[in-house]
């Protein structure tokens, strides 16, 4: 019999207990996932998000289960919002323990088709920019706490990019690069920065992408043919928020039903 013990699992809740926790794009999906997992794990967490109708949702539901979030209505493509997420965050709570930049976007459209700069603005603006400001601003308070940040990226930043995907899939390669070198520069300072890169999962993404595809065709051609539920990367996002993570810095975890390798 295996001693799970060995590995450093007893059983117990990981500890989560009034640490601040600051989660984007948290009206859906995977967002929506990791900010209910938090709330349940005793966290005090500040859910960002556009979308207010969604955010108080998953507000509500994570009511129900603990401590009610702070919500607030924010675009991280605009600098001022960007800043007062954090501006409201330590005004409410007086600190900062971790950084789920979840918030992404995609679109679609190839080189020719005249418009591929304004997807080039949009795209980046938002899986890239922001998540630089917000790392930022965020850093001193996280310096203090000696908290860590977990970076939502995709394994299209890992894969050649199809044509009309691939201004989405140069934003989460310029990510998996950013985050390296946020994790050397900030590992000095004591925080952490990791990855997760999921493959597909079972979210609103595609529809919002303008995606014309089935996931369910797609997913049939992977080593595992499912789709990936929001709470599985929910639950990979906590382990590296957590102590049982604390030698984990600059890494990305994958987790893709095997998507990479048939790459």
């Amino acid at each position: 019999m295996i001693n799970i013990k060995y590995f450093g699992y007893n059983g117990q809740k990981m500890s989560f207990d009034n640490k601040v926790v600051i989660v984007t794009g948290a009206s859906s999906g995977i967002g929506a996932a990791t900010a209910k997992l938090f709330t349940k794990e005793g966290a005090n967490v500040v859910m960002v998000g556009r979308n207010e109708t969604k955010l108080q949702n998953v507000s509500s539901a994570c009511g129900k289960i603990g401590k009610a979030p702070l919500v607030v209505k924010a675009d991280v493509s605009k600098d001022a919002d960007v800043k007062r997420i954090i501006d409201h965050t330590i005004k409410k709570y007086g600190k900062l323990d971790i950084l789920i930049n979840n918030a992404g976007l995609g679109r679609v459209g190839p080189i020719a088709d005249g418009k591929i700069m304004d997807t080039y603005d949009e795209i980046m603006n938002v899986n890239l920019k922001a998540v630089v400001h917000l790392t930022a601003l965020a850093a001193p308070y996280l310096t203090i706490t000696q908290g860590s940040i977990v970076n939502v990226s995709s394994v299209a930043g890992s894969l050649t990019p199809t044509s009309i995907f691939q201004i989405y899939a140069t934003s989460k390669a310029a990510l998996n690069h950013f985050s390296r070198g946020a994790a050397l520069e900030l590992a000095k300072s004591g925080v952490r920065v990791n990855v997760v890169s999921p493959g597909p999962v079972d979210t609103d993404f595609v529809e919002n992408a303008g995606l014309q595809i089935s996931i369910d065709a797609f997913v049939k051609q992977l080593p595992l043919p499912r789709v990936t539920e929001s709470e599985e990367i929910a639950d990979l996002i906590l382990y590296l928020s957590s102590e049982k993570a604390k030698g984990i810095t600059g890494s990305n975890f994958v987790s893709d039903n095997g998507t990479m390798l048939k790459a």
